[in-house]
């Protein structure tokens, strides 16, 4: 599914990606999948995607915005935005869809393969454009769990799907208790519906 020469690419859709893990009940180690991908392949980019909740003094993803910053992740964020819906619930909302779209096809011209961390079925354009030029095109997310979390479209349209339960032991550790991660409490709470 790889080979050692391509120019790789990985674009991770933040709280797809964590919405997935912690389906299957584990934690991503962000170091490990960074190591994991450069042996299957020459990486050029890594690029995290994550909105920030940015109405309090502290945010709780910055923490590891700023590890993945200094450790060869390229950062793609942006101020999730607040609203009240009909029922005069707050809701927070960020949706980064459109940034990881336009850097995927400016890089394309560059890379020979792009792995999407996402099982969002907006990213089947995406990936059809992507193909056009040249690209291959793996997604990871998956089926195991219930409901699952790609959508089939997207499963159907990659060149090929990375079940992410079977990376559990490469680049996975024990899910940490909700209560005690800063983290969660961001992408949990970020929702990227339309």
């Amino acid at each position: 599914m790889f080979y050692r020469d391509e120019r790789l690419a990985l674009f991770i859709d933040g709280s797809n990606l964590y919405a997935a893990a912690r389906s299957l009940g584990f934690d991503i180690d962000y170091k490990l999948l960074r190591q994991e991908f450069m042996r299957r392949g020459k990486m050029l980019r890594a690029f995290y995607y994550t909105a920030l909740l940015e109405n309090d003094e502290y945010s709780p993803i910055r923490p590891l915005v700023d590890w993945l910053h200094y450790n060869g992740y390229t950062m793609v964020t942006k101020p999730a935005k607040e609203y009240t819906d009909s029922m005069g619930r707050r809701k927070v909302k960020g949706n980064m869809d459109i940034e990881l779209a336009v850097d995927a096809m400016e890089l394309a011209a560059h890379v020979d393969h792009i792995v999407l961390f996402s099982g969002d079925g907006d990213f089947r354009p995406l990936i059809e454009a992507l193909q056009r030029k040249g690209v291959r095109v793996s997604v990871v997310s998956t089926i195991r769990s219930h409901p699952p979390m790609i959508a089939d479209e997207l499963r159907r349209q990659a060149d090929n799907f990375i079940e992410l339960d079977e990376l559990r032991d490469v680049v996975g550790r024990p899910a940490r208790d909700p209560r005690s991660t800063q983290f969660q409490d961001n992408e949990a709470a970020v929702d990227e519906t339309r």
